[in-house]
């Protein structure tokens, strides 16, 4: 197989025994009984493991990994319950708790009520009231059933002040135009063509007309959590002063091999978890440069609209549909956290992605990861030469991961090695790369 701009390569993919996929996603809601979850779906293909998105009085609070046990036809409730306390006990514990619920119930599976309202529910009245105006933006390119998909994903937001920008990035046809203007108006969905291709200039053509002081961006390979946005408003409404908010991203559907080799790598939240954090200078701790990401992810984020402006929004030069192929998004939060802003993190903010099916997507993703990493760095010094000084202090720590396979965190041993090299020669490309987009960039009108 031929990766472009990368040398040959020649992977071995295992392959997976009968028809059984990775991975089955399932929605677990404790304040209802666990019932067994069987392991093979209507369509008559078996799984190897369960994931579990746990959640207690709607609020996700954990993701719970269980196998299929060899032969099994399901995995029993009770085993579930045993995983879930372990994992999640003592916050599912304190929620129940909090709601006047019976806490030896919820625990063991068996569901419980509540006699006062669970307080992540009962926030929502005042964050609907006190929360800022947002809207929606969906970059997209000649996939409007994706696009449909997650647009019917925003008719379920429990939050009510919110419209949608759809930004058609060079459009080979007028399908997708079609598809957004065949929406009811009631959904307030503003359709806008952008010629120049590349995602940051969609993202830019999307901030040049938006009016309203909050920017959430939402792929179109995505569906969004029903509390996805309500969750963003309550993290401005509890610091109103916060430059941007990222979420967790978890993936929709786990039915190949490289879907779940891309979780392992790391997925989109990068292993962060359902803990909330905030990022600034002033917290001092981790370098906002080193190691990437620590703060942001793009699959999943929203922006105070004028500190976003402030920044210059999105580099051509970076993103999605140029040589670069990424490092948009890493770069906005870097300049944010460098400019004394604060990012939050707010795991209850929740997407849905659905990852690249096939192995030759996931190496050209893996690809774009190396290039955009260093086009970012390479961006940043462009743009602050005073930079290149802490990036040389990082550097040694830098050489000591590229000299582990590349990575600042654990890959497992069943992620495919040719992957990593791929990115790690992408990471060579990317400074040079990144020059040509430039020229690239300003030919098309913006410096």
């Amino acid at each position: 197989m031929k990766i472009p701009g990368a040398t040959s390569i020649t992977l071995t993919v295992p392959v997976m025994s009968g028809d059984r996929r990775p991975a089955r996603i399932v929605d677990l809601e404790l304040s209802l009984a666990i019932e067994d979850v069987p392991a093979f779906d209507s369509d008559g293909y078996g799984y190897r493991d369960a994931w579990f998105i746990v959640r207690i009085f709607d609020e996700a609070v954990g993701m719970v990994t269980m196998g299929f046990p060899d032969g099994a036809a399901a995995l029993m409730a009770n085993a579930i319950a045993d995983a879930v306390r372990f994992e999640c006990g003592d916050v599912i514990a304190a929620r129940v708790a909090e709601a006047g619920g019976d806490v030896d119930s919820a625990l063991a599976g068996l569901g419980t009520s509540h006699t006062r309202e669970p307080a992540f529910l009962a926030a929502h009245a005042r964050w609907a009231s006190d929360g800022p105006d947002i809207t929606v933006a969906i970059c997209t390119r000649n996939r409007p059933a994706d696009l449909m998909r997650a647009l019917d994903s925003l008719r379920e937001q429990s939050y009510p002040r919110f419209r949608v920008v759809v930004v058609d990035n060079a459009p080979p046809d007028d399908a997708t135009r079609a598809a957004v203007t065949s929406r009811p108006a009631s959904e307030r969905i503003t359709y806008v063509s952008e010629s120049r291709p590349g995602l940051s200039w969609a993202r830019n053509c999307a901030l040049d007309i938006i009016t309203t002081p909050v920017v959430a961006w939402l792929d179109d390979d995505e569906v969004a959590d029903r509390h996805w946005l309500m969750e963003t408003a309550a993290a401005f409404c509890l610091d109103p002063a916060a430059a941007a908010v990222s979420g967790v991203v978890v993936p929709a559907e786990l039915r190949t091999m490289p879907q779940l080799w891309f979780e392992e790598f790391g997925g989109h939240s990068k292993g962060r978890g359902f803990t909330g954090a905030h990022f600034s200078q002033r917290d001092g701790g981790q370098d906002p440069l080193y190691p990437l990401p620590p703060f942001g992810v793009g699959a999943n984020m929203a922006f105070d609209t004028a500190q976003l402006r402030a920044v210059g929004g999105f580099d051509t030069a970076l993103g999605a549909g140029t040589l670069t192929q990424g490092g948009e998004d890493t770069l906005v939060f870097s300049q944010l956290l460098l400019a004394g802003g604060t990012i939050v993190y707010r795991p209850t903010s929740l997407t849905r992605h659905y990852h690249r099916p096939d192995y030759d997507s996931l190496a050209r993703q893996m690809r774009g990861y190396g290039t955009g990493l260093t086009a970012y760095y390479s961006s940043l010094v462009r743009s602050d030469w005073r930079l290149l000084v802490r990036l040389l202090r990082l550097a040694p720590q830098a050489l000591r991961d590229v000299s582990r396979g590349g990575e600042a965190r654990a890959v497992p041993d069943s992620f495919p090695k040719e992957l990593l090299g791929v990115k790690t020669r992408g990471m060579a490309q990317g400074p040079w790369l990144y020059a040509r987009a430039r020229r690239a960039a300003r030919r098309l009108g913006r410096p």
